[in-house]
């Protein structure tokens, strides 16, 4: 049965509590294809366990956030603040892509990452990211989270080039490894089900996805094709324009080896809530006008997903054709 991308999330159909508990993640995720079949709908918390197990995540329209940790402005002013849902509703909403931006965090004798925004402490560190993502895939084991970590710079706890070795006391001293999916190749959903995908941004020599070097630029490597362009627009319509480029690159390359990223969010002449409503009616037009494509549009990241939820039930109905 082919599913309505419009009315994939406006019923829920809940997943039982029996294949959470017995089955894993290929139970789990036969089950909630089967309940999505049986009412054209799936729950925002289990909508990647109705996908089959062969679908490459170079085959999928995949939601995400912006600087996913910006959730105060008391950690920065407005200008740092990205977010209202903390990572748990994010989750919980249906994101499965989280922008982790980190640097040491003091007092932790360089064994700890804190969550930054440039040089402002974001008041939550790696560890609480971490238990979030943990707590959310043993709950929902079907789904898996895309994680892009960013060594971010500014900070007053720079670890340097220590950066991956503290990332290794994570996988390793402090038994993370097992919650991640360390590849350095595209894995289908069946791979990722119950486990975090690692992108690297800063120094290492690891296995691993790597994000595209460069800034604020239409950039590619052999993993990605990214847009993040956040300044030099004069208008917010300019950035419009350039995340509907991004999605007619993606539209125009459905066979490629490269997962599209296609940042919304946008740091020019207004705070970033501002900017995200200025900037999400016209993303908004540009999907209402190609509801009838059968393609996959990649990664989403934005700001303020709960200003945007018409955009964001959008974004995971597009994953049924």
């Amino acid at each position: 049965m082919t599913l309505s991308r419009r009315s994939l999330i406006h019923s829920a159909a809940a997943v039982t509590t029996a294949a959470l508990v017995t089955g894993g993640g290929t139970a789990h995720a036969a089950t909630a294809r089967r309940a999505a079949a049986a009412t054209g709908s799936a729950v925002p918390a289990d909508w990647m366990g109705a996908l089959p197990d062969a679908l490459s995540l170079l085959r999928m329209t995949i939601p995400g956030t912006h600087d996913s940790c910006c959730t105060d402005p008391a950690n920065g002013t407005e200008w740092s603040h990205t977010q209202n849902w903390g990572i748990a509703e994010q989750l919980q909403r249906g994101i499965r892509f989280l922008d982790i931006r980190a640097n040491g965090l003091q007092d932790h004798m360089g064994d700890s990452f804190g969550i930054y925004h440039a040089g402002f402490y974001q008041g939550i560190t790696f560890d609480g990211v971490l238990t979030q993502c943990r707590d959310f895939l043993q709950q929902h084991p079907g789904e898996t989270i895309v994680m892009r970590l960013k060594k971010e710079d500014g900070t007053n706890n720079d670890v340097g080039a220590g950066f991956k070795d503290v990332l290794n006391g994570y996988l390793d001293t402090k038994g993370w490894r097992p919650w991640f999916l360390l590849t350095d190749r595209a894995p289908t959903l069946g791979e990722a089900r119950g486990r975090i995908v690692l992108i690297a941004q800063f120094d290492n020599d690891l296995p691993i996805l790597q994000w595209p070097g460069g800034d604020n630029d239409f950039l590619s490597n052999q993993w990605f094709s990214l847009q993040d362009i956040y300044q030099g627009l004069s208008l917010p319509s300019r950035k419009t324009a350039k995340v509907t480029q991004q999605f007619d690159n993606a539209t125009g390359d459905q066979n490629s080896a490269l997962m599209y990223i296609n940042f919304t969010s946008y740091a020019g002449g207004g705070w970033p809530k501002t900017n995200a409503d200025a900037i999400m009616p016209g993303v908004q037009s540009y999907l209402n006008g190609r509801l009838s494509d059968t393609t996959h549009l990649g990664v989403v990241p934005m700001d303020f997903p709960d200003f945007h939820s018409d955009t964001l039930r959008t974004l995971i109905d597009w994953n049924w054709h």
